[in-house]
């Protein structure tokens, strides 16, 4: 897996004149750099996250990049340990299950709920990300891919109008984030075409504002990819980094 932090400690953001931007943008940043480099999995499940290192990655002090920590923290990446720092969240394969069945439940009521509110203007939203989405396949872009993936689910979260199942799922996202990423190395490249298939089939039942439709394919999608998520636990190398271009399964 390529990480997306840069190789050198050059100060993030920096402008031409050498002034910082300001200290929201910077955190905002820092937290989005961190949390590509734990979940794209540059550390292992369990493992310390290794702050000097990281801070000379970012070019950074450890004050930011404890900020940024506390926010994975709240969004189920990571860990943090009274006085010894952090670990990322190491979760067993019956987390995995549950995390996954919960998650697809979630969607399914959020996609039966879209189809009753959603409105044009955020189906052809969903519909320009798809599209997005289906750039970064053809280019086996697996990063660019799973970003777009995740605006797309959380876009039909938005529109089920719910924001109690809103909140809901976001604290369940942070938590399975990483494995979700991860569990794209499971499969042969033949699971990245059945995904891109299973999303063509949530965007038409959007278009035709087929609740019933949507969630049965939401939930199996959420299957699929729990499937895949166990599927990994057991073959390590799988998530190993490697030269050859990632597998993609979101």
């Amino acid at each position: 897996m390529k990480s997306t932090i840069p190789e050198t400690g050059e100060p993030i953001g920096s402008s031409d004149d050498g002034t910082r931007p300001a200290e929201a943008s910077l955190h905002g940043e820092i937290l989005s750099r961190l949390r590509d480099y734990v979940v794209e999995g540059n550390i292992a499940g369990g493992a310390r996250v290794p702050e000097r290192q990281l801070c000379e990655l970012f070019g950074i002090s450890r004050t930011p990049l404890r900020e940024a920590l506390k926010v994975l923290a709240a969004e189920g990446l990571i860990e943090l340990l009274p006085n010894r720092g952090a670990r990322v969240r190491q979760l067993s394969e019956r987390d995995i299950e549950e995390l996954f069945d919960v998650m697809g439940g979630l969607e399914s009521l959020a996609g039966r709920l879209a189809c009753e509110n959603i409105s044009d203007d955020e189906i052809a939203e969903i519909e320009r990300l798809h599209y997005e989405m289906y750039g970064y396949y053809l280019r086996s872009d697996m990063h660019g891919y799973f970003l777009v993936n995740q605006h797309i689910h959380e876009r039909i979260v938005a529109a089920s109008g719910n924001e109690t199942l809103r909140a809901t799922y976001a604290t369940f996202a942070g938590r399975i984030r990483r494995v979700r990423y991860t569990a794209n190395f499971a499969r042969k490249r033949a699971r990245w075409a059945e995904a891109m298939r299973e999303h063509e089939m949530i965007l038409d039942a959007l278009r035709r504002r087929a609740g019933s439709d949507l969630a049965d394919i939401l939930f199996h999608h959420l299957r699929n990819k729990r499937t895949a998520a166990v599927e990994q636990m057991g073959d390590p190398a799988a998530s190993s980094k490697s030269d050859s271009k990632p597998v993609v399964n979101s």
